[in-house]
């Protein structure tokens, strides 16, 4: 049976290749900080399961002070030039889409078809039929476009170098909301949402949870380390527990109302600050430009979880 597991297993050798390769990087002066730094989140894969949490805290710990400290510095792996980039996507056209396209497809199956197959872990269904996704996806794009071996490594190194620590941000941020989850911090926030707000009914609980949510996710900058605390303060007890609610219709739309908040949010930097300075935009154009579409959407989730997750 294939689980999570296995994905980690494959994610850290991809790294600890990562780290390997920016040892060996002459041409990179911070090389050994880059060695370190993707040597140390490998480590956190292949090994975070056998170790305690104190010692998966200072492998945390050194990523922050490797990152922090700018110890990492942009590669310049041997790539292809962005000449032979043009001549490709000439070449193959719009069928380069069809790669990536694979990703969400797989996805789709397994999460409808392979749950009680018995092949892969049902609790993770969908995690895991991501990862066969994007597996299925580089052996294709291996196969049509002839690629080197070392193509995808060196590749991934320089996406890696390219983003930097902020690649970290999602896991660090979930677990920043899984710790203020423990700490209470969603019945803090329940209690003081129902005693200064007006959440007498379906609505206003619903519109309470989804605006929480972007509030959330604009301040933390990450949609999943908002979920457990609003759910906690809100989600749970009002919307499900109080007026009865479907719970999985309000965890998916309140997900997607989080999202709308990262769209407005300077915090969210892999998303919003990191492609900003790698295209040379100007600083929060692409937040301005997303707010437009932000504010719609996050009135559309509302709308749309009134409606469906309540039998009126």
């Amino acid at each position: 049976m294939i689980t999570l597991d296995h994905f980690y297993l494959l994610i850290g050798i991809l790294l600890a290749a990562v780290a390997a390769a920016s040892a060996l990087d002459r041409g990179n002066p911070k090389r050994f900080g880059n060695a370190l730094f993707w040597g140390v989140f490998a480590a956190s894969f292949l090994f975070g399961s056998l170790l305690t949490d104190f010692e998966n805290g200072l492998l945390v710990l050194a990523l922050v002070i490797v990152g922090g400290f700018n110890f990492l510095g942009r590669s310049n792996p041997p790539t292809t030039s962005p000449e032979q980039r043009r001549a490709s996507a000439a070449r193959y056209g719009n069928g380069l889409f069809g790669i990536a396209l694979i990703i969400p497809l797989v996805a789709l199956i397994g999460t409808l078809f392979l749950k009680e197959s018995g092949l892969i872990d049902p609790k993770q269904v969908t995690v895991i039929s991501l990862g066969l996704g994007v597996v299925i996806a580089l052996a294709v794009a291996m196969s049509w476009l002839k690629l080197s071996p070392l193509a995808p490594l060196q590749e991934s190194r320089r996406l890696a170098d390219t983003i930097g620590w902020a690649a970290v941000l999602p896991q660090l941020l979930a677990s920043l909301g899984a710790v203020f989850a423990a700490g209470g911090v969603g019945q803090e926030v329940g209690a003081l949402a129902t005693q200064y707000l007006p959440l007498a009914t379906p609505f206003a609980a619903v519109t309470a949870y989804c605006i929480g949510m972007a509030l959330f996710t604009i301040i933390m900058g990450n949609a999943f380390a908002a979920f457990p605390v609003m759910t906690a303060a809100i989600g749970l007890p009002l919307v499900v527990g109080k007026f009865h609610g479907d719970v999985t219709i309000m965890a998916s739309i309140g997900m997607l109302a989080g999202f709308c908040g990262t769209l407005m949010t300077p915090m969210a930097a892999n998303f919003n600050i990191v492609p900003a300075a790698l295209l040379e935009i100007p600083d929060y154009a692409i937040i301005r430009a997303q707010i437009p579409t932000a504010v719609p959407l996050l009135i559309a989730n509302i709308v749309l979880m009134y409606f469906l997750a309540f039998k009126f």
